[in-house]
């Protein structure tokens, strides 16, 4: 069973740097073997937090993007055919409830409600995970845990999850971390001087105080690397920040002016 594993173990360990008590509080959950719902904003850090605690805690992690057109066989498994017949391939959900992996399901809220619910057996006393079209009921191996994360900021009543979805799960807030936590990731994760990225972060504050006012999200911690590594290979601070942190968050005109002005007060005319 190791070397089944071995595929979706994290040999280095990702940079993740605290903002509270996070750490603790998962270490607590996955003890108990309790399902984990992460929410916060786009490149807050959510994805790089379950990739840590699975380096952490020394287990197999397997991570789903979940989209709207996924179906509950990609998620458990279907038969095949091949030269010999049909055969059945297990799908990620199944294969981490087997080995006794982290399942992370990312973004949990882009899948359709119907698919969803097929995770409701594993998320209770039960710890079962039936395959109707197999005729078979997988128990979770003991080290199993289940965790999904979306955004709150892009819920609606179309696209949100199930009040009988949402109440099978512990429950973690994450946002965008404090500027000079915030400075000290950038700098961590990019070499970049620490100075370079506090004005980064400055940036970001001013475009995450428009948000709700003609944005719909502000500047995130991912775009502000993005931003960095520019800077890094030898691209004006001014033209970093355009490319990497406005242009992908508004087309709006008006938007993008009063984010360059502020990228110019920042690094200068």
């Amino acid at each position: 069973m190791a070397k089944d594993t071995d595929q979706y173990r994290i040999s280095t360990e990702p940079f993740y740097q605290p903002q509270h008590n996070e750490i603790a509080l998962y270490e607590a959950a996955y003890t108990a073997r309790l399902p984990v719902m992460i929410k916060g904003p786009t490149g807050c850090g959510k994805s790089r937090f379950v990739e840590y605690m699975a380096w952490k805690l020394d287990k197999p992690l397997i991570t789903v993007a979940c989209n709207e057109d996924m179906t509950a066989s990609d998620l458990v498994g279907r038969f095949l055919l091949d030269k010999d017949g049909t055969r059945w391939v297990d799908g990620p959900l199944t294969t981490a409830a087997r080995i006794g992996a982290i399942c992370y399901l990312d973004e949990v809220v882009e899948a359709r409600q119907d698919t969803t619910v097929v995770i409701h057996p594993l998320t209770d006393h039960r710890r079962t995970l039936p395959l109707d079209k197999k005729g078979e009921v997988v128990e979770a191996h003991p080290d199993f845990q289940l965790v999904i994360s979306y955004n709150p900021g892009y819920q609606s009543l179309m696209k949100d999850l199930k009040q009988s979805t949402k109440q099978r799960f512990s429950a973690l807030d994450f946002d965008y971390p404090e500027a000079d936590i915030e400075t000290e990731i950038v700098s961590k994760e990019t070499g970049i001087a620490a100075d370079t990225a506090a004005r980064l972060v400055q940036i970001a504050h001013t475009a995450r105080n428009l948000k709700g006012h003609g944005l719909d999200e502000g500047i995130s911690t991912r775009l502000l690397v993005y931003g960095a590594s520019l800077i890094n290979h030898g691209i004006a601070p001014r033209d970093a920040c355009r490319m990497a942190m406005v242009r992908p968050i508004t087309d709006d005109a008006d938007i993008r002016d009063t984010l360059y002005h502020a990228i110019d007060a920042v690094f200068g005319e």
